[in-house]
């Protein structure tokens, strides 16, 4: 188990999905949560209902609209995980919980225990106002 800071409250399970480069949801994703940024090295990977793991965001503030409006028709990621903070994320996730009744927790986990998190299997992410808990389990096949 590992413990975040959180920049939206929740709870949260699924499948992790770990990306090796930033990702804005603004042009990068389509409405089904699938990545389509072409020059994004997991274009075609579906992050919807997934736990998402990746270091930051990337660019564009049009990106907390597109998140909300994902989160908002069930196509979202579970849960975001970052290695640093990113405001457009947060804000995507905070909007949909106040228009919409919806969570998705976006936590923060700094350093190497970021490294420690798993490439595959389940992660439960429980968030609570400033801190969270980030546990996982192996999926067997």
């Amino acid at each position: 188990m590992i413990t975040a800071r959180t920049l939206n409250p929740g709870s949260a399970t699924g499948e992790v999905i770990r990306l090796t480069a930033p990702l804005s949801f603004w042009g990068g994703t389509d409405e089904n949560g699938r990545i389509i940024d072409a020059h994004h090295p997991q274009c075609g990977v579906v992050l919807a209902g997934r736990v998402l793991v990746m270091e930051s965001g990337r660019g564009s503030s049009s990106a907390s609209s597109v998140l909300a409006e994902q989160i908002r028709a069930h196509t979202a990621p579970a849960a975001i995980i970052l290695a640093r903070p990113d405001t457009i994320i947060a804000l995507g996730a905070l909007i949909a919980h106040e228009l919409y009744d919806l969570t998705t927790p976006v936590v923060v986990i700094d350093g190497p225990p970021y490294d420690a998190l798993p490439t595959d299997g389940l992660l439960q992410v429980d968030a609570g106002p400033t801190q969270a808990q980030v546990s996982w389990s192996t999926v067997t096949r």
